[in-house]
């Protein structure tokens, strides 16, 4: 399976649930604004607000390993 990004993953998951931005920063108790932010793919976040959200579907932000080529080490 492929991995998505963080964005494509909160994007998916609410949809799924068949709920609004809106409806889901209420949910989750994060700002509309920060919602909108996540799903764009900002890359500053702050990883509890993000949490928030990931606990609505059941999960967390976590370490995943990164494949670099040869040439990046």
């Amino acid at each position: 399976m492929k991995q998505l990004s963080l964005s494509k993953f909160v994007r998916f998951k609410r949809k799924s649930l068949k709920i609004t931005q809106k409806e889901m920063s209420e949910k989750s108790g994060v700002g509309i604004r920060f919602v909108r932010e996540l799903e764009r793919g900002k890359q500053t976040l702050k990883m509890d607000k993000v949490n928030q959200v990931l606990d609505l579907f059941g999960y967390e932000l976590g370490p995943i390993e990164t494949i670099r080529n040869d040439e990046e080490s």
